[in-house]
């Protein structure tokens, strides 16, 4: 059963800067002024604790300065191009300018990059890893995170081990897909398993983006089918570094049930499972980082009204 535990260090630990403001993408897909104006209401209000960076497409950046009335923390997407011979070179006048906002004194605190589908059945992610890195360290952005995501294609399940390699190599991090706008774009619990293992052997941190409205995994009424849950991935991912077995890391994502979660002051525990507010710390730090959302307002009044935060 759900317990209120609104100032426990453990839902502290699970939740704060929890989430990446994604106001100017699909579904809200707002104008840069009111995703500007909720995004800093939510930064202004009792829950700011759970806010963290707002997400932008570099080729917004100037737009959002101009209309933004004080600095605002940023997570910027990298340029690219479709066409996977061309997208080096998108991706180099991209951090070109990123890296003309952060000497200008931009808080860009983080990067994202989607990378090309590989052109033969040979072709690995190995390559446009090495240069993305190469680009962004040429550019003096090093510094910042980079959580790169692997392109929907038939052999991403193939690479996805290799390409975590790479990432690790290059101390960059992962961005992992959770859903989208139709029911095809929600990934299989299996996959999102497979995920979370492979990532944690690797070492490789990464935030997550699309279709986590809500803690809790469920059928939506607004989209017509089911989306993941945000506390479900967040539980799964700290099951893997506790060294679950796979069942239960599947189960722990699969689990529609709220009242199989609950927080006290120092753990949340699913069903008979405890993890401790350390656990979650060290999830947060070196696993789940962040999650991309468009609405800060559903997570949150989910949240409430599970009584986990008050």
């Amino acid at each position: 059963m759900a317990t209120s535990a609104t100032s426990s260090a453990a839902v502290r630990a699970a939740f704060a800067g929890l989430i990446d403001y994604a106001g100017l993408f699909p579904p809200a897909h707002l104008k840069v002024e009111a995703a500007l104006a909720e995004y800093g209401s939510a930064r202004s209000g009792p829950h700011a604790w759970m806010m963290a960076r707002f997400i932008v497409p570099e080729s917004r950046v100037g737009e959002l300065l101009k209309c933004a009335p004080a600095p605002v923390p940023l997570s910027v997407i990298v340029g690219t191009a479709d066409d996977s011979r061309t997208w080096f070179g998108s991706v180099q006048a991209s951090l070109q300018r990123i890296a003309a906002h952060k000497e200008a004194g931009v808080p860009i605190e983080s990067l994202e990059l989607l990378l090309p589908r590989p052109l033969s059945q040979r072709e690995t992610y190995d390559a446009a890893i090495g240069q993305y890195s190469a680009a962004a360290a040429q550019n003096g952005l090093s510094d910042l995170p980079s959580y790169i995501e692997l392109p929907k294609d038939d052999r991403r399940a193939v690479l996805l081990p290799g390409a975590l390699a790479s990432m690790k190599r290059h101390r960059l991090r992962a961005k992992l897909r959770c859903g989208g706008l139709t029911a095809a774009s929600v990934p299989p619990v299996y996959d999102i398993a497979t995920f979370l293992r492979a990532a944690a052997e690797e070492e490789v941190a990464f935030k997550a983006t699309a279709g986590l409205h809500h803690p809790i995994r469920g059928y939506n009424e607004t989209s017509g089918f089911i989306m993941h849950g945000f506390l479900n991935v967040l539980a799964a991912a700290a099951l893997v570094r506790q060294g679950a077995d796979e069942d239960s890391v599947v189960a722990a994502l699969e689990d529609e049930d709220a009242g199989h979660f609950a927080f006290d002051s120092e753990r949340l525990r699913w069903r008979d499972i405890a993890i401790s507010e350390e656990a979650l710390r060290d999830t947060r730090a070196n696993s789940f980082n962040s999650y991309g959302s468009c609405s800060f307002s559903e997570p949150v009044e989910d949240l409430t009204m599970l009584g986990f935060i008050g």
